[in-house]
């Protein structure tokens, strides 16, 4: 009879259990997709890669065709050493990639590991769509050789929900042959903005488009932090900057850009068929705002030497910071969780794997993985290594991730810039704009 009470009463409780688990607002469940009812998803029990159990594995990323194709050779390396995982790629360009994640998610469907961005990875982890990586790390994960503060970069609240894979910081890369045919020697050691527009108007002067524009949200927040402000609160309740003459500011420079033809007009911008069409690739414009991980693709594109200059001030130093480049992230509705784990620290560590990577993913965080390269590495990423090197002297910490909301945020502040740029909307009312909705959006969390 005790018998048949306790197993009564276990009953109960592990029904109250399952229908807590299932009250989220989200549309993630609480069981593996495909997975039978009597699963697990604990570490103990489910089978590891060097176990022997056949498994596959899928993986999703984002990246041009290089990218495609030396992940895939990383992947084959992997899949040749353990013979008993199957890896699926699935892989697209930024928008695509987002844009076919969000209904796998929704489905409960999503790859085994997926790459993750900053503006994401708050979402994610707060819909419980990704694992916590903590029980792996220094276990199917080694991170001997890798800096804690490069760990953390994929912490969101108390756990860390992407394991990071490279650093980058933003820069100039910049034709020096060209500026020195606009009678420019040098950009300034230490050049401000005021100094960058003196040149492009020189640079426009001479027929030259000094810059092809800065993508929004990356360099507003930088701005935002020489101000000591940022674009979001540390609780991502909100925008992180109370005076919107900061946006006023920096908005109205680069209208003001566009208007004297310094940089393109949206309309030519929208006509690029692609990377080989830029105007800095054509030799029409002199460089191009972007991330320290894009510069050797640049210079492959082109053809032609580019440097990398940091970035104007004043307090340029409180502007920059080293961000993770990217993640690759467990997700919580994957059965092969640290075989996952597994693939993730061959990525990162593996040195035979990194000299097909070279840093495209961002300046590798494995001390061991950065020196095995140095004799590996072009000169274009050997420039990359020596800046990330003098960021991270120059720099300061980056702070929280981007809250749940930011893609939202990214694309009405593209949109509201785009508008400014055009004409259709002046600096002051966009200002007002972005600050509702995104007050809007982020109130939410």
């Amino acid at each position: 009879m005790m018998k048949k009470l306790l197993f009564l009463l276990l009953g109960i409780m592990m029904i109250f259990w399952l229908a807590a688990c299932g009250n989220g607002d989200d549309d993630t469940s609480s069981e593996p997709a495909g997975g039978d009812s009597d699963s697990s998803d604990s570490n103990d029990s489910e089978p590891a890669a060097d176990d022997g159990e056949e498994m596959t594995l899928r993986i999703a990323w984002w990246g041009d065709q290089t990218r495609n194709d030396y992940t895939n050779e990383v992947i084959q390396m992997y899949m040749d050493q353990n013979p008993n995982v199957k890896i699926e790629a699935e892989y697209a360009g930024w928008d695509d990639y987002w844009q076919r994640l969000a209904p796998q998610a929704a489905a409960n469907e999503l790859p085994d590991i997926i790459q993750m961005d900053l503006s994401y990875i708050t979402q994610y982890a707060d819909n419980n769509q990704l694992a916590d990586l903590t029980p792996f790390i220094g276990n199917q994960i080694d991170v001997t050789n890798i800096a804690d503060t490069i760990v953390s970069g994929g912490q969101v609240g108390d756990g860390i929900y992407g394991f990071n894979l490279g650093v980058n910081a933003v820069g100039f890369n910049y034709n020096p042959a060209l500026l020195e045919e606009i009678g420019v020697d040098s950009l300034p050691e230490n050049w401000t903005w005021d100094d960058y527009m003196e040149l492009a108007d020189k640079t426009a002067a001479a027929g030259y488009y000094f810059d092809t524009g800065m993508q929004s949200d990356v360099f507003f927040n930088y701005y935002l932090r020489t101000h000591g402000q940022r674009l979001y609160a540390e609780d991502g309740s909100g925008l992180g900057y109370d005076d919107d003459q900061l946006f006023v500011d920096f908005f109205s420079m680069l209208q003001e850009l566009v208007e004297k033809g310094a940089t393109p007009t949206p309309d030519y911008l929208a006509q690029l068929a692609g990377p080989e069409d830029d105007p800095v690739v054509k030799q029409e414009g002199i460089g191009i705002w972007q991330w320290s991980n894009q510069f050797v693709g640049l210079q492959q594109v082109a053809g032609l030497p580019f440097d990398i200059h940091p970035m104007p001030g004043p307090n340029a130093d409180d502007g920059l910071f080293l961000k993770p480049s990217m993640f690759f992230s467990i997700t919580e509705n994957s059965q092969h969780k640290e075989a996952a784990a597994q693939f993730i620290d061959f990525f990162v560590n593996d040195v035979e794997a990194n000299k097909l990577i070279l840093g495209d993913r961002g300046v590798p965080g494995s001390s061991v993985v950065k020196d095995a390269l140095t004799s590996e590495i072009s000169e274009a990423q050997a420039l990359v290594f020596e800046y990330i090197e003098w960021a991270e002297q120059n720099s300061t910490p980056m702070g929280a991730p981007d809250p749940a909301g930011a893609g939202q945020i990214i694309e009405l502040l593209d949109g509201l810039a785009e508008q400014m740029n055009y004409g259709q909307i002046s600096p002051e009312d966009a200002a007002q704009n972005f600050r509702n909705q995104a007050q809007s959006i982020l109130s939410q969390n």
